[in-house]
């Protein structure tokens, strides 16, 4: 079946004559009826019937009418969208990310996105991710850039990449300049993490419990900049995705995990039932691009 066939198939039902349509779509009246027989042979139904001089649609023609008028019209969007003068979007983009994806993956994506359409407005809010996915059944936020739910949910996760967690101490640490760590190692060791109602501290928590290590969790906070600070001026520790620890902190050193690995997917977040219109779909190729540019980065070797 090719789009030729959907628009001669709605130029008939919508004139019932193939006179009319056949001028319509600029073909002969022979073309016509041999296109129609074609997409008639193909569905395995027919479509119209003549009755007299009349043309009328079939109770098969009146179904697949409206299915075919709504594949046109998302053909024709999508086109129109692509074309040189509708290049510009216009509208706008609410944006939900976790501070993780605020640090390099959000800055990255916006640059690029308002580069190419600056005509758009976006709207970033930095949120915890069970405060993304309310934000997005209320219908506040657009699109959500989170690690993938731990519990049930109805949004829809779209996985970019995995990626591995490390160990973060200061030059003056004890483990300062070993090129891996055991997770049954930081048994004793005192850490700075996530409070226990992040996702991220579950998964830290089931992988202490695997190998048998209890670390002594001096201190618990909510966001990553704090941990880094308090790394840098305490022989303490900390767990975090590599990415959240700025290139410009010297004094940090991240230390690969293993035995076992501590692995995170981030992903998109979307309503299922929402429309997703063409500036949050453009965002979300963005997204995409950078992810997977930030993956490859990292398993090239050092």
């Amino acid at each position: 079946m090719e789009l030729r066939h959907l628009r001669y198939f709605v130029a008939l039902a919508e004139t019932l004559s193939f006179t009319r349509a056949a001028e319509r779509v600029h073909v002969t009246q022979s073309t016509l009826s041999h296109q129609i027989r074609q997409l008639e042979d193909e569905v395995g139904q027919a479509l119209f019937e003549r009755i007299g001089r009349r043309v009328v649609a079939t109770e098969s023609g009146e179904l697949f009418l409206a299915f075919a008028l709504r594949a046109l019209k998302e053909v024709d969007l999508g086109t129109a969208m692509l074309r040189p003068a509708a290049a510009g979007l216009s509208g706008q983009v609410r944006i939900g990310a976790t501070h993780t994806f605020n640090v390099w993956l959000i800055p990255e994506c916006v640059a690029l996105f308002l580069g190419r359409h600056p005509s758009v407005q976006v709207r970033v809010e930095e949120l915890p991710a069970d405060r993304i996915g309310a934000a997005l059944h209320t219908g506040e936020l657009d699109i959500g850039i989170a690690y993938r739910p731990t519990g049930p949910t109805d949004l829809w996760f779209e996985p970019l990449y995995h990626e591995e967690m490390v160990l973060v101490v200061s030059d003056a640490h004890p483990f300062a300049g070993r090129k891996r760590v055991r997770m049954v190692e930081l048994h004793r060791q005192r850490l700075v993490l996530l409070p226990g109602y992040f996702a991220t501290r579950a998964l830290l928590d089931e992988c202490f419990q695997a190998c048998g290590a209890e670390p002594i969790v001096i201190a618990e906070m909510t966001t990553v900049a704090p941990m880094l600070g308090l790394v840098e001026r305490m022989p303490v520790a900390t767990i975090v995705a590599a990415n959240a620890v700025p290139a410009d902190r010297p004094r940090l050193q991240m230390i690969p995990i293993e035995r076992p690995t501590p692995i995170r997917t981030p992903g998109i977040l979307w309503r299922l039932e929402a429309q997703k219109l063409a500036p949050v779909q453009s965002f979300a190729v963005m997204v995409r691009k950078a992810a997977l540019g930030n993956s490859l980065r990292r398993k090239r070797p050092a």
